[in-house]
């Protein structure tokens, strides 16, 4: 969680503001769903979007950044609890962002929750971008036959704030202070987990310049503001999120 926070809204502090978020200046409500080890059940996810559904007016949530998937030997269609479940934090009216999961580059490899047809999906483009690396980002379309991603972003080697546990890491023992309190430092890491908070980053910048835009009015936004890497849908949705052009 610590890695995917940073990536929306870290301030750079512990690295000399070398390394900052996308939109620094963002609140963040952080639910959390995955034991220490990632691991984590649809009941858990589940219970997270219920708290949200009851605390998001209370503390002005707009967007739902959600940086976890299915695996790929467990199958869940449209009518399932965790599709659905996204689906009524969209009716609501909150922007929901999830990744496109690391199951690629198969056909129908999207995992669930991105398989909504109602929230964005987002897939990792370096591999389109770059011509190098691993072509891990989940493909369209569902099972359903929606086109899926929604949009792409950069995902492999994101660097971004890590907690510091002293008894995993000795060797980072210069980064807790006399009082034996945790510290931050930086790590790369790689998945469209990581692609996903780069557009819910900007998203968050997009609604601080517009604050009265809708769900409906970001993603269609995403769409006509996405550069067309020249790949099928399935592959890329829209294309890479421009977040200069999205501002403009």
């Amino acid at each position: 969680m610590t890695h995917i926070a940073g990536i929306i809204a870290g301030n750079g502090s512990a690295g000399g503001g070398l390394y900052r978020g996308i939109a620094p200046e963002s609140r963040i409500y952080m639910i959390k769903i995955l034991n220490h080890k990632g691991e984590g059940s649809t009941t858990n996810v589940l219970i997270g979007i219920n708290w949200i559904l009851y605390n998001h007016l209370k503390y002005n949530i707009r967007i739902v950044n959600i940086s976890v998937g299915s695996t790929k030997n467990k199958h869940f269609d449209e009518n399932s609890p965790l599709v659905q479940g996204v689906n009524k934090l969209w009716t609501e009216g909150l922007i929901v962002l999830t990744a496109a999961g690391n199951q690629g580059p198969d056909p129908y490899s999207i995992g669930a929750p991105g398989n909504s047809r109602k929230i964005i999906t987002v897939g990792a483009s370096d591999v389109m971008q770059h011509g190098n690396g691993r072509d891990y980002s989940g493909r369209g379309p569902t099972s359903s036959c929606i086109k899926k991603p929604d949009i792409v972003a950069p995902g492999s080697d994101v660097v971004s704030c890590m907690p510091v546990n002293k008894l995993s890491f000795p060797s980072l023992s210069r980064h807790f202070n006399k009082d034996n309190q945790l510290k931050t430092y930086y790590k790369a890491r790689s998945g469209t987990s990581m692609s996903t908070p780069v557009v819910s980053g900007c998203v968050a910048l997009l609604l601080q310049k517009h604050p009265n835009m809708t769900n409906k009015d970001v993603k269609l936004h995403l769409r006509n503001t996405a550069y067309d890497l020249g790949y099928p849908h399935s592959r890329q949705g829209w294309g890479l999120v421009q977040c200069d052009r999205l501002l403009r």
